[in-house]
């Protein structure tokens, strides 16, 4: 298929790579976005994480935490502009969603907008905004958590925010470990809880990539997974939380963290969630 011009530069958009890459990139992909992607980190590019493939960049992250802290709600509500995301309006259908959310408790993004408030599905109050201001809006992701304990954490520009879940948490001061997790969680962007908690699919992506980086490098061909194990494993521990080093303590990952805390403190699961 013939790629333009616009399809190079949103490539480069999303990867920060140059022109010329992303076009051959993308012409060997036969204008697949993903398989580029996957192209360009195959020969060993050093591409960026934004993947931001639309351009609803502004907005605001709500976050619930329930009476009792054993449930949380978080949403993000991103629009185009920073004007827009100040407007009185957009925050008050921010609060009327984050209102319908906690109760009902939807499961899916999907489900919270078609929740009925006063006579009109939420989705309708976000219809008619858009027709005022002529803006993309929407909900970009949702979560519904509960836990022992659960603690939130909102970045001070309302454009991030962190629940966390906890279990184990009897005779434990889990507000303030869950408050460092969940800072922890914001600067670290881990995937996952654990290895375990990785899907099988993207190990394997990972060994691929992996060992045709080693190939392309001149490695021997006898050593390219034993190469490529290496760097899964560098990525499990870069990625997951438990295996992070933890942030207040060079010396220590955060699962060593948990367990100088209380040995039956764990994470049972986390959410990430950014407007950008």
């Amino acid at each position: 298929m013939a790629i333009t011009a616009q399809d190079v530069n949103k490539l480069r958009q999303m990867t920060g790579m140059g022109m010329m890459d992303c076009k051959q990139a993308l012409t060997e992909a036969d204008g697949d976005f993903d398989k580029a992607i996957e192209i360009l980190r195959k020969k060993g590019e050093k591409i960026s994480a934004k993947r931001a493939d639309n351009e609803t960049k502004e907005g605001v992250v709500m976050i619930y935490t329930s009476d009792a802290q054993n449930e949380g709600i978080m949403f993000s509500f991103n629009c185009e502009t920073e004007s827009v995301a100040k407007n009185a309006e957009f925050n008050g259908l921010a609060d009327r969603i984050m209102k319908e959310a906690i109760a009902h408790k939807p499961a899916t993004a999907e489900a919270l907008m078609q929740l009925n408030s006063d006579g009109k599905a939420l989705q309708e109050y976000v219809t008619d905004f858009v027709g005022k201001v002529g803006e993309k809006i929407l909900v970009t992701a949702y979560a519904h958590l509960q836990g022992e304990k659960v603690v939130s954490y909102l970045h001070s520009n309302s454009k991030l925010g962190v629940l966390i879940a906890l279990d184990g948490t009897n005779g434990v001061d889990a507000v303030n470990v869950g408050k460092d997790l969940a800072m922890q969680i914001a600067a670290m962007s881990p995937i996952a809880v654990d290895r375990e908690d990785i899907p099988q699919n993207l190990l394997d992506k990972e060994l691929e990539i992996g060992m045709e980086q080693a190939r392309n490098e001149g490695k021997p061909e006898n050593m390219l997974e034993k190469i490529a194990q290496g760097k899964v494993t560098k990525f499990v521990k870069e990625s997951t939380l438990l295996n992070q080093e933890f942030v207040k303590d060079g010396s220590k990952s955060v699962k060593q963290y948990l367990e100088s805390v209380s040995k039956d403190l764990k994470v049972k699961t986390f959410k990430r969630i950014s407007v950008i």
